[in-house]
């Protein structure tokens, strides 16, 4: 087994190796996006001349999805003034954190008080119309290692050794025992029955609530190296073969009782190295991808020098499966520990601009309020913390019709979008932190209204008419 001395350490060799190696093979690989021509829209999604791919509303509107994740800790259950916190700040998606320990901490016992918990965050966000991703979160596999997601009486083993290493808790995902329980988990009929068992019972109990967006099946999945396996084979094979294995069942599980929620599948945890996804397809007209976008060298403390490739090798990798399969591409995870320093700052709003062109939405991780930095996204007055303004800034909630472009200037305040119309109207979200009562708007192909109570400018025009948006302050 290789040795891994810290995770910037390994990041750096998996990054430089993938953009040597693999991306361009990947981008060679990619199917080409479709033409202008071939933009289409169909009842469940609507895919653009570039070639994203947008889950669509009731009214056949394209959503972009943006908002935060939360949950995650037994000290920091949602509430219903959190949900109606996030609408009011003008976003749309919450990535709600549960845990398979939390549903059933004992084999077949499940909590009803937790269930009952993730009930009532639902019906917040019913009411707020905020779109929630029930997200079965796992680190490091679970609490058997310290961490949390799977139950340890789902754990097994067989004896191999787990040795904490402080200050690194990634480098857990490569401990023996560790990477053993993801074999026994995949590969083990009877916990293979335990888990879609819980899938159908998640199904059953909240796929009625108009908030629910979907599922994402499996937070950061790992598995086990096999012999003379570097950290891509490895991942390569346990996407091709276990991991698409598990999410073929989970999603069958999951059709027995709901056909109209969204399923959103993840890479294993390299993808933040730029290493493309080895998944298959799935036979599910309503399967989403999930990535996670975090930068190795600052999440372990460092700042962002700005010149390392990091951005550009990511978008690179991470969209060519998305636009091959036809896929929504919603980005699970992003953000920095310390959104306050220069290249942190400087990461944020790089990484807001390239889900611009890549992605159909993101949850940024937390939604937590502190003034000391942190990964908390808000400030202790609950605003955006200094360095994460872009990700605050205006976007297409919903568009009616075929999206085209779209980019916040943060540092001017100027916004630009385009779309091709569609029957119904536009909402671009225009946060007044940004622009005060009065934007100044500039619409070229329909008209525009401003209601400056809900912040949000409402365009229409004629089907097929080129639309363009211009905010200024």
């Amino acid at each position: 087994m290789p040795s891994f001395p810290n995770r910037a350490a390994a990041g750096l060799a998996l990054a430089t190796a993938a953009a040597l190696a693999l991306i361009p093979t990947a981008a060679a690989t990619a199917a080409p996006a479709p033409t202008a021509a071939a933009a289409s829209a169909h009842a469940d999604s609507v895919t653009t001349a570039d070639g994203r791919t947008f889950i669509t509303d009731r009214q056949g509107r394209a959503l972009q999805l943006r908002g935060f994740n939360a949950g995650k800790w037994n000290d920091d259950r949602l509430t219903a003034a959190d949900v109606a916190d996030m609408a009011d700040q003008g976003f749309n998606f919450l990535r709600l954190i549960v845990q398979w320990e939390k549903f059933e901490p004992e084999q077949g016992e499940y909590d009803e008080a937790y269930f009952d918990y993730v009930d009532s965050v639902l019906a917040a966000a019913d009411r707020e119309g905020v779109h929630v991703m029930i997200d079965m979160h796992q680190d490091v596999y679970g609490p058997a290692f310290g961490h949390n997601g799977i139950p340890e009486w789902a754990t097994r083993t067989d004896g191999l050794p787990f040795v904490r290493e402080p200050g690194n808790w990634f480098n857990g995902y490569f401990q023996p025992g560790v990477m053993r329980a993801f074999t026994h988990l995949y590969e083990d009929a009877d916990l293979r029955e335990a888990q879609e068992r819980l899938w159908v019972t998640v199904a059953e109990r909240f796929g009625g609530h108009r908030s629910l967006l979907g599922y994402d099946l499996f937070n950061e999945p790992f598995g086990e190296f096999r012999e003379g396996e570097d950290l891509i084979a490895a991942s390569a094979r346990i996407e091709a073969t276990q991991l698409s294995d598990m999410y073929d069942r989970v999603i069958a599980a999951i059709r027995t009782v709901d056909d109209d929620s969204w399923v959103f599948v993840e890479p294993t945890v390299l993808v933040g190295y730029g290493v493309p996804t080895q998944l298959r397809s799935f036979d599910d007209p309503k399967v989403a991808y999930a990535p996670h976008f975090y930068n190795t060298g600052v999440e372990d403390g460092g700042d962002w020098p700005g010149d390392d490739g990091f951005v550009e090798n990511y978008e690179a990798a991470i969209s060519a499966y998305a636009v091959e399969h036809g896929m929504p591409l919603i980005v699970g995870e992003w953000g920095v520990p310390n959104s306050r320093t220069p290249g942190n700052a400087a990461l944020v709003a790089a990484q807001v601009e390239s889900m611009e062109r890549f992605a159909t939405g993101w949850a940024m991780f937390y939604w937590c309020r502190s003034d000391r930095g942190g990964y908390c996204a808000l400030d202790g007055q609950g605003l955006a913390a200094p360095g994460n303004e872009p990700a605050f800034g205006p976007y297409a909630r919903a568009t009616a019709g075929i999206p085209g472009t779209e980019h916040f200037e943060s540092a001017t305040g100027e916004y630009t979008m385009t779309y091709t119309a569609g029957a119904g109207a536009t909402e671009i979200r225009v946060p007044a932190s940004v622009y005060g009562d009065r934007p100044v708007v500039q619409v070229t192909g329909g008209k525009a209204h401003y209601d400056a109570r809900a912040q949000t400018l409402r365009v229409t025009a004629k089907p097929g008419t080129a639309v363009s948006v211009v905010l200024t302050r």
